[in-house]
């Protein structure tokens, strides 16, 4: 029997990570380089190598190979996409530039929307028309598809939306109109509304068809690179790529649904999250990502992330599902339920014209990086103020492959922040790193509290290069309990992709109230959806055995504009079940927004199937087991400054990679890894359990 081993690259905005992990042993190979902004493929490409050379594994022996990457959010957020056009309907060429009535800043008379992806001149009105029910007012008018298609072709257009007017109901003629673009320019990319987003809200949808056209050429060039490259160097297996829902799709579908893998990074953190709160039984937990860019904030209920139908792309330095804020664009689509904000280890602390302190949501990234990197950045950001409070070692960044200057670092925030300040550079090291904290609590707080979750109920995940710096303290302001540190925190978003599973969503928008709907009409959607799923899985290669279907409906009450997902059971769906439906949506809704209205008309919006192709996840290496003492992994002492305790403490310093399983670590202490540091406050200490992971709690 072959050997198999299975790959994960996350390209993030500062470093990009890799984990390999033999299937067999369970044994895993980690390693993270700076990313290429000028040319992604190259860091990509360059890590692939490094971890195949570290492992001595014959590349041709992957059976898996996933990948997670900004390129499409970038180029959302950079507009940089291709040149897009789009056809509508006569008479709602506008839908771009009227948007929606909401502000993302209520009280700014000032404000601005977001600037059309697709200008009003590559919007063209095509002859037809449906009414809400799908039913044809007015045939479509083939003649002037073609037509609008040679105008925007002649204009360089290289791909092309299709969004007509309730096109969620019936899809025959934006079917047609793509089939006659297809037909002219077979190298047109074509992104058709009801393939993509068969909802009801014609913006949105719009939106979702228009970003999915905007990014389509450029992910295919980026893709098809990567391919090509990697089947020079011997990789045999398919290229597979996270998706924003915490699934996994094959390159060419990500190739034609591109808007699918918008949220893949922080989607593959959250989904890593969950596979070691499943590990640990830690049933209820908040997942904390803390990276060069960003910090993301997840939530996972009885072992699973929760899924939302909506969020935004390019919001500014608050996204995420359920921030729908109109400051960025709106997708229609499954995504991990997260909050994601500006405030990684690479975010600029900066004087605002108030003269406040403040950080990010700008960020060094990795050209030119944080002033302790010495490659150019002279602003200080939150990684330059834990280096110069002692919580990093200089000599030990990427375990010693890539030194930190502590001297740029005081030079930076004393010139930037302490000297304007009138404070001395520990206190505005400690400022920084306060302020980002506090930035950090909010996006936990939105995905916990907001959602009506009590945070001390739940336990943390922290991971990414920075979060175990962070991830004690933070818990400690919400009232979490307990923290859990995986084994190697700075590439967990990478081992994410690699125990995910293919995924796929197959939904429509179903009108009607609950307590009276068509039933037959129901059973017929979900048996038809389930039917597509399974023969789509089966298309990418996974067994029968390994398909699991989830149905799912969005629920809201009569007049609401927004709705809420329910779980639906399996088998025929009788009046019988009904109560049990309505029951649910009330306790949802009793949980989000702290009311429910028994006596009020309940309507069904969209019927869904969330379908998992099951690829069984590798089982993790256990670590030695030791005693109490972890007196053999100690390497050094450190001066480190915590803010709560006044001046500097003397800190034993810990070698993650000699701890023991049992081992426990009384605070204030550091342990130091290769990707990532985690930081013991005073009154708390760190345990080491199943497979290396640590449990950081409060002691009295």
């Amino acid at each position: 029997m072959t050997r198999g081993y299975r790959l994960g690259i996350d390209v993030g905005g500062t470093f990009t990570d890799g984990v390999l992990i033999d299937e067999e042993s369970g044994a895993i190979t980690v390693d993270k380089v700076p990313t290429t902004p000028a040319h992604i493929s190259e860091g990509f490409i360059a890590l692939v190598e490094r971890l195949a050379e570290r492992s001595a594994v014959d590349l041709g022996e992957l059976s898996y190979i996933i990948h997670a990457t900004t390129t499409a959010t970038n180029a959302v957020i950079e507009g940089t996409g291709a040149r897009a056009g789009l056809l509508v309907t006569l008479g709602f060429r506008d839908v771009l530039e009227i948007g929606r009535q909401v502000r993302h800043e209520l009280y700014n008379l000032q404000t601005e929307k977001p600037k059309p992806l697709i200008p009003r001149q590559r919007c063209l009105e095509i002859r037809e028309r449906l009414d809400y029910r799908g039913r044809t007012l007015v045939e479509l008018d083939e003649e002037s598809v073609a037509t609008a298609a040679e105008q925007l072709h002649a204009d360089n257009v290289e791909s092309i939306a299709v969004c007509f007017l309730h096109s969620y109901q019936n899809p025959a003629h934006e079917q047609r109109a793509a089939a006659i673009i297809r037909g002219l320019y077979p190298e047109m990319a074509v992104s058709v509304s009801s393939d993509i987003a068969p909802e009801i809200r014609e913006y949105w949808r719009a939106s979702t068809a228009v970003i999915n056209a905007y990014i389509a050429p450029v992910i295919r060039r980026y893709l098809e690179t990567l391919q090509t490259r990697l089947v020079d160097m011997g990789v045999k297996s398919r290229l597979h790529i996270m998706q924003s829902n915490g699934g996994i799709m094959t390159s060419e579908t990500a190739m034609e649904r591109p808007v699918y893998m918008v949220e893949s990074g922080p989607a593959a953190g959250v989904a890593a999250a969950a596979y070691f709160s499943k590990l640990m039984d830690l049933n209820n937990v908040v997942s904390f990502d803390m990276g060069g860019t960003t910090a993301k904030a997840g939530l996972i209920l009885n072992g699973e992330p929760q899924i939302r139908s909506e969020f935004e792309v390019g919001a500014g330095p608050w996204s995420g599902a359920g921030l729908t804020k109109a400051s960025g664009y709106p997708i229609l689509g499954s995504v991990m339920d997260l909050v994601e904000v500006g405030a990684g280890g690479g975010s600029i602390a900066w004087i605002d014209a108030g003269g406040l302190l403040r950080v990010g949501p700008q960020s060094a990234g990795a050209d030119p990086g944080p002033a302790c990197y010495q490659k150019g950045g002279t602003q200080p950001t939150v990684t330059d103020a834990n280096l110069v409070l002692g919580r990093l070692n200089p000599d030990y960044f990427l375990g010693g492959e890539m030194g930190l200057s502590v001297e740029s670092a005081s030079t930076a925030i004393e010139t930037h922040a302490a000297r304007p300040l009138g404070i001395s550079v520990d206190q505005a090291a400690m400022g920084i790193v306060d302020i980002a904290d506090v930035m950090m609590l909010r996006a936990m707080r939105l995905v916990s509290v907001q959602r009506g979750y009590d945070p001390r109920e739940f336990s943390l995940v922290a991971f990414g290069g920075a979060g175990p710096l962070h991830a004690d303290r933070l818990a400690t302001d919400l009232g979490i309990p307990l923290v859990m540190i995986p084994p190697d925190p700075g590439v967990t978003s990478a081992l994410g992709m690699v125990v995910s599973h293919l995924r796929r969503d197959y939904r429509a928008t179903r009108i009607q109230l609950l307590d009276s709907p068509d039933l037959a009409a129901i059973n017929e959607d979900y048996r038809r959806f389930e039917h597509e799923a399974t023969a789509d899985l089966t298309e990418d290669r996974i067994p029968l055995h390994q398909i699991k279907l989830d149905r799912y409906m969005d629920v809201r009450y009569v007049g609401q504009s927004w709705k809420l997902r329910i779980t639906v059971p399996g088998g025929e769906l009788t009046s019988q079940k009904l109560p049990v439906l309505r029951v649910s949506f009330e306790e949802k809704h009793e949980q989000s927004y702290g009311y429910s209205v028994p006596d009020e008309a309940v309507e069904i919006v969209n019927l869904g199937v969330l379908a998992s192709g099951m690829i069984p996840p590798p089982a993790l290496r256990e670590i030695p087991r030791g005693d109490r003492s972890a007196g053999a992994a100690q390497k050094a002492v450190r001066e480190v400054y915590f803010g709560e305790i006044p001046g500097r403490v003397t800190c034993p310093i810990f070698d993650r990679q000699k701890l023991l399983q049992g081992n426990v670590m009384q605070g204030p202490c550091v342990i130091e890894e290769r990707e990532s540091t985690i930081l013991v406050h005073p009154h708390h200490q760190a345990e080491v359990v199943r497979h290396g992971a640590l449990l950081l709690s409060e002691v009295s």
